[in-house]
């Protein structure tokens, strides 16, 4: 599959653009959190990532979990959808993104935990209370609203 975020930025440099994204909250049956410790900015974040061309939310969100994490995802919740300007960020290498998130909870996973090492330095799971302040910073809000609805 062609990598549609790196054809784009053939074309369009570090300008920004629209980013379509999904990410998976797993929990685990002590009700802590997966989250991964990133290798591009050194902080804690969910685990997802971009589209491609032809893929649904759901789908995206599986095949990132897979990827990231080495995990199965056999039932998504659906959570909430993030846009708007607290999704803006600039990545370290001057790529500049407007996300729009569309977020999952999972409590039905499976397989063992395999950490993707070209994007991942640790996966970690949190008590709810025990998340790092360190969060990647689209991320901050969404683990806010996770943390408000779990408690």
């Amino acid at each position: 599959m062609r990598d549609y975020i790196k054809d784009i930025r053939k074309m369009v440099g570090h300008l920004p653009i629209f980013m379509c994204t999904s990410g998976v909250v797993l929990i685990d049956d002590k009700n802590r959190l997966l989250l991964q410790l990133r290798t591009d900015n050194n902080k804690w974040g969910i685990i997802g990532g971009a589209m491609e061309l032809g893929e649904t939310t759901e789908e995206t969100a599986k095949r990132e979990v897979k990827e990231e994490c080495g995990l199965d995802v056999h039932r998504l919740e659906f959570f909430n959808v993030y846009s708007g300007e607290t999704m803006h960020y600039i990545y370290p290498n001057g790529d500049e993104v407007y996300t729009v998130a569309v977020i999952y909870l999972s409590k039905n996973y499976s397989g063992n935990l395999k950490m993707q090492e070209s994007e991942i330095k640790a996966l970690k799971f949190f008590e709810i209370d025990e998340i790092p302040d360190e969060i990647h910073p689209t991320d901050v809000q969404i683990l806010k609203d996770i943390k408000n609805k779990l408690n």
